[in-house]
């Protein structure tokens, strides 16, 4: 007779009585095991949509700092440059595009 428990758990008791009949006649013996799945919410399960949604806000933000910082550079760019161009006129009109501290 040979008995299948699942690994990491040993198989419930087997009263003599039944244990030798089963060797004396050949036949199986069957164990049913009441088992019920663990109270509370499995957290495994919900880790990956947790690291979906935590991942995706963080690229977000990322994006928008890398967008202001891009951003910035460019008014600085442009500042420098209207700086150095000094005014621009045209057919009489003169427009100064930026203002020298």
């Amino acid at each position: 007779m040979r008995q299948h428990a699942p690994r990491g758990q040993m198989a419930p008791h087997i009263p003599a009585d039944v244990f030798q009949r089963a060797q004396a006649t050949g036949q199986p013996v069957v164990i049913v095991v009441n088992d019920r799945p663990p109270a509370g919410v499995e957290w495994r399960r919900l880790l990956l949509p947790f690291a979906i949604a935590g991942a995706t806000v963080a690229g977000g933000w990322g994006l928008v700092a890398a967008l202001c910082f891009l951003l910035d550079a460019a008014t600085h760019t442009f500042t420098v440059i209207a700086g150095a161009a000094g005014p621009i006129g045209v057919g009489g009109l003169t427009l100064k595009l930026a203002r020298k501290h």
